[in-house]
């Protein structure tokens, strides 16, 4: 069961990532997930919180007065579903 929940799991993430542009080559998902941008998830299925120092740099950041959000589905994912 283990293993088909990983399968599951490497089959959703080749999707998302096949569907986006990722200005930063992927570098999570390359290294493992290891390399991950600094994001809180907050109960949104679409957003979390971004704690990067600088997240204006990002494609996938906004802001909502002073609190800064990451739109990227891949970053998504990963916190929601691997809980990182």
């Amino acid at each position: 069961m283990v293993v088909m929940m990983n399968a599951l799991r490497i089959n959703e993430i080749e999707q998302i990532v096949g569907e986006m542009q990722c200005p930063k080559n992927f570098n999570c998902y390359k290294s493992g997930f290891r390399h991950l941008c600094k994001a809180k998830n907050f109960g949104i299925k679409s957003f979390l919180e971004c704690l990067e120092s600088d997240p204006g740099e990002c494609k996938f950041s906004f802001s909502i007065e002073k609190i800064h959000y990451c739109q990227c589905p891949l970053r998504c994912y990963i916190a929601q579903k691997m809980n990182k």
